[in-house]
């Protein structure tokens, strides 16, 4: 049972988060790339609203069942690229942030893959994904009910 409804959401508030969305959409970021992030970060943050919803958008960009499946155990695996493994950790550091800062071996090797301006994509991208997990996670939306835009 939802504790907040989609009616009961202020007005703005998800008109103006999917603005971010829009403008982290529209960077050089590949957009698989970003949905996996998404997916695995919800996964971590336990928001099955956000899992179904990523694994479907995943799906819709023809992402394997195989790396899907995995996307768990993302660092067992040989499935993944090296731009996606960086990428991968990155996000999984950022999303359980301590009070020490984010250490140079979790970001030095982004600078392999990404420009500065790409890892501020993607930072924001992560915090975007950490933003939906605790709302959706707080007002309880029933996942299995999201459907791809096509």
């Amino acid at each position: 049972m939802e504790r907040i409804t989609y009616p009961e959401v202020p007005e703005n508030m998800f008109k103006n988060l999917r603005a971010i969305e829009g403008y982290i959409s529209n960077s050089p970021l590949d957009p698989k790339l970003l949905e996996l992030i998404k997916l695995r970060i919800s996964q971590k943050n336990g928001c099955a609203y956000c899992v179904d919803m990523h694994y479907k958008e995943l799906k819709h960009l023809g992402e394997t069942e195989l790396r899907l499946s995995s996307l768990c155990v993302w660092e067992e695996t040989p499935y993944f690229t090296n731009k996606e493994t960086v990428a991968l950790n990155f996000a999984e550091k950022l999303t359980t942030i301590s009070s020490a800062p984010i250490a140079n071996e979790d970001y030095d090797p982004l600078l392999a893959h990404f420009s500065k301006a790409e890892i501020c994509y993607l930072t924001l991208a992560i915090t975007q994904i950490n933003t939906w997990n605790r709302l959706m996670k707080t007002f309880q939306f029933a996942p299995g009910h999201y459907k791809v835009k096509i």
